[in-house]
């Protein structure tokens, strides 16, 4: 199990030269967790590799869960739904699908560095932080703007959450190779028709 941040919130970057450090940590994150995964990737080797002092990781990522919370963080800020193609000519589902496949794609070019990602996400769960909180509230904003919600009501914000959720289980089963990557890209736009499509492109409210 990864083990539990301290009750402590991790450091924020302010001055260029942290944001410099904070990105190269990431970046040694990135590269010895596609390598290693969550348990056996080491602190001190992340430290190392960014070329930080290992106190300067921990002020910034008290735990394993932070840092690949942040990872995951990083990855979700790249997400656009203007990547995909318009919702007119796929529909708001069809838009989220899009999105989500599009990072689907991404985090499974690396397997062990999505498993990480995904254990690190539902630790994060259980303890809320900045980091966390910061990382949902950015993808659920992603899976918003392809559905064309600006101003979401508590239920725009189920749904979202409903599909991420399909979405994490989806990519689990990739991972744990009980599906290929082609039925998981069915899956997910199924799962989007079925959720989304009757509110969202059938203009349904109940």
């Amino acid at each position: 199990m990864p083990r539990i941040a301290e009750a402590r919130q991790p450091a924020e970057p302010t001055s260029d030269e942290q944001k410099d450090r904070y990105r190269r940590i990431l970046k040694a994150a990135s590269k010895l967790g596609a390598v290693h995964g969550l348990e056996r990737m080491q602190m001190a080797d992340v430290a190392k590799e960014a070329g930080v002092a290992i106190a300067t990781l921990y002020r910034y990522f008290p735990s394993k869960t932070d840092l690949f919370v942040a990872v995951l963080h990083g990855q979700v800020n790249t997400l656009s739904a203007s990547a995909v193609k318009e919702p007119d000519s796929v529909g708001n589902a069809g838009a989220v699908a899009d999105v989500l496949i599009a990072a689907g794609r991404r985090l499974l070019e690396r397997p062990q560095l999505a498993t990480a990602m995904l254990q690190a996400n539902n630790a994060a769960q259980l303890q809320g932080g900045r980091e966390y909180t910061e990382a949902n509230a950015a993808f659920h904003r992603v899976l918003l703007d392809a559905l064309g919600v600006d101003e979401p009501v508590d239920e725009d914000l189920r749904m979202v959450r409903i599909i991420e959720q399909t979405w994490y289980g989806v990519l689990i089963s990739v991972l744990n190779k009980v599906i290929n990557i082609e039925q998981a890209e069915e899956d997910v736009r199924l799962a989007a028709r079925l959720l989304l499509g009757p509110r969202y492109d059938e203009g349904q409210t109940s």
